[in-house]
């Protein structure tokens, strides 16, 4: 039987905003859970509190109410336990891509000797950069670049791995190709993922479940359970099940789109009347 591995438990969030002096309400009773070696996918309209969701998992924000709990303990920092991979590769100019992957080891107080280096050079590998391992960033195009950032969060060996469309700046093409090369690593290094996205065929073609968030507070409105067979090609995008799965997933979210945009002319007409 699976094991929950991550679980949001009444989760809220709201912000100050100064210009105003109000609150805005960003999340609202937020429950869910990822169970151990599960890829979950979350996706939802702009500004519905996805990333600010995945930044209280990763310790990176305390939440107004509620809590995520990770093995059962409540997240309340950063820990060594997770790994965030971010839109933008991140990476330092002036490290070559060894360098950067072994930059997690050494900010964990773990060295850059050579145990480190045959560590990062396991996930170099598995990325698929091998052989640039000596390059600077500026000689990678971008989807090699977000493969080293992947390899720098995997070397430090978490629990969990968060990613916040890490696609979203890739051509088209490569974006495929990421997707795809994705589930190979994800495969291998057997981690449990929870990743956000805009992208619903993306969303979809990774996932073993969609979690649909809806219009601003942020909650959870649907979960899509995706039983389509892995191993998973780029082909299973064109399948009738596949297609099925964007028409349910894209019904949900243009219902969630329409209502914060409404709400949003809502909020321009005030400020106009004001």
């Amino acid at each position: 039987m699976a094991r929950t591995k991550l679980q949001s438990v009444g989760l809220r969030m709201e912000y100050y905003q100064p210009r105003t002096g109000g609150r805005l309400l960003a999340l609202e009773n937020v429950n869910l859970s990822v169970e151990e070696g599960e890829f979950v996918t979350i996706v939802g309209p702009s500004g519905c509190g996805k990333t600010t969701f995945i930044n209280i998992a990763d310790g990176l924000l305390k939440p107004t109410g509620g809590k995520i709990l990770l093995d059962g303990t409540e997240v309340k920092g950063p820990g060594n336990d997770r790994a965030m991979v971010f839109q933008d590769a991140c990476l330092l100019p002036w490290r070559t891509v060894i360098k950067n992957v072994m930059f997690g080891l050494e900010c964990r107080g773990l060295g850059n000797g050579a145990a480190e280096r045959e560590r990062a050079m396991k996930f170099i590998n598995l990325v698929g950069l091998s052989g640039f391992e000596d390059h600077y960033p500026h000689e990678l195009s971008g989807g090699m670049q977000q493969r080293c950032n992947l390899a720098r969060a995997l070397t430090v060996d978490p629990e969990v791995l968060i990613m916040d469309e890490p696609f979203a700046s890739l051509d088209a093409q490569t974006r495929e190709i990421m997707q795809l090369e994705l589930l190979r690593i994800w495969n291998e290094a057997k981690k449990t993922v929870l990743f956000i996205t805009h992208q619903i065929n993306e969303a979809i073609y990774l996932a073993d479940r969609v979690i649909i968030f809806a219009a601003r507070p942020g909650k959870v409105k649907d979960v899509l359970k995706i039983d389509i067979p892995r191993p998973r090609n780029l082909a299973v995008k064109r399948s009738k099940q596949f297609l099925e799965y964007e028409d349910r997933l894209w019904t949900q979210i243009e219902e969630e789109v329409r209502k914060t945009m409404a709400a949003d002319q809502i909020v321009r007409d005030i400020n106009t009347a004001g």
